[in-house]
């Protein structure tokens, strides 16, 4: 097995949305952190471009091209979602980047992998988006290697201080995939409720964890370690990918947690030990994270965390694990 991987493309610099969060800038502070610390052992690959036809197994034909003419008329989705005339060919490089960090995952090239690319994916849904997000990368990576690469279960962990709702609604009825998302309690976009535990056949295979305003480290990983990587390891997985959003930070003005970069690496350790006790390849896919030394900070801790050998510090079950147990019990064993 090879060194683990990390996937970007140029292209993903050239979806320009001016005065705005979601910019340029925070893939050039990634790699300028990452090449300070010499790549911390990973090799560096190409995102290519999606093809079609994994992005149309989970986004509609008229949403993919609604995005392409949309970009290249510079128009927007909505009040937040921007385009510019290199935003189609980003998003194709973003959700490439992700199926091919699952192709080379799930042909046994790596243990690990990292997909930085923009723009973020987690809240776009088959036909509609919101919140920057243009096709949902980490989704159609899942679909992908369901379709195609011989896996029968992918679990999708989401960090990003946001409800992933798009992944949520793009899987709620499936049983083949186990989403479970760690998010702050009525930030935007306002979804995900203890409650929301999927529907019809995939009832049960939703986990929905959500966080107060202020929740640190220890409220964080304790969801983690007591609800979210037990039911993975009963659903046992062949593939594990983390929806990887930054702004859950304490230093990022879009959220109201107060994680470190630390936060995050510990986070991923907990989901590499997950990786090796089933036999799952573990990746992530870039999201949210928008203050830019929290965020190259926080990215550089994920790499080093999901390449190295430190096991997981535990945590004590608090009053939030507690309740969310009582909650989704009946469908896992906890």
């Amino acid at each position: 097995m090879g060194p683990p991987l990390y996937f970007s493309h140029p292209a993903c610099l050239e979806h320009e949305t001016g005065d705005h969060p979601e910019r340029p800038a925070r893939i050039e502070a990634i790699e300028a952190e990452l090449d300070r610390r010499g790549w911390i052992g990973y090799e560096r690959r190409e995102a290519p471009a999606a093809p079609l036809d994994a992005v149309t197994a989970v986004h509609g034909e008229q949403y993919v091209e609604a995005v392409r003419s949309t970009s290249a008329s510079r128009g927007s989705l909505d009040d937040e979602t921007v385009l510019s005339p290199g935003s189609y060919r980003a998003a194709l490089h973003a959700a490439g980047g992700a199926c091919a960090m699952a192709d080379a995952l799930m042909a046994g090239e790596a243990r690990a992998a990292f997909c930085a690319t923009r723009p973020p994916g987690h809240h776009a849904r088959r036909a509609a988006t919101s919140g920057f997000c243009l096709f949902n990368s980490v989704a159609v990576a899942a679909q992908h290697a369901l379709d195609a690469l011989g896996a029968r279960r992918v679990f999708i962990l989401d960090w990003d201080v946001h409800h992933g709702d798009g992944t949520n609604d793009l899987f709620r009825s499936s049983d083949a995939v186990l989403f479970a998302s760690i998010h702050q309690s009525g930030l935007y976009p306002g979804t995900g409720p203890l409650h929301d535990v999927g529907s019809r056949g995939g009832e049960g295979f939703s986990i929905n964890l959500p966080v107060p305003a202020g929740a640190d480290e220890d409220a964080w990983v304790s969801l983690l370690e007591h609800i979210a990587v037990p039911a993975a390891l009963e659903f046992r997985p062949d593939l594990v990918l983390i929806s990887a959003g930054y702004d859950a930070h304490r230093d990022d003005v879009q959220g109201g947690c107060e994680l470190e970069a630390g936060s995050f690496a510990e986070m991923a350790r907990h989901l590499r030990a997950l990786g090796e006790e089933v036999g799952a390849p573990v990746g992530a896919v870039l999201e949210g994270g928008y203050a830019l030394d929290a965020l190259a900070a926080s990215v550089a801790a994920t790499l080093e965390a999901l390449a190295g050998d430190e096991p997981p510090e535990m945590v004590a079950p608090d009053f939030l694990t507690t309740r969310a147990a009582s909650h989704i019990g009946h469908h896992w064993t906890l």
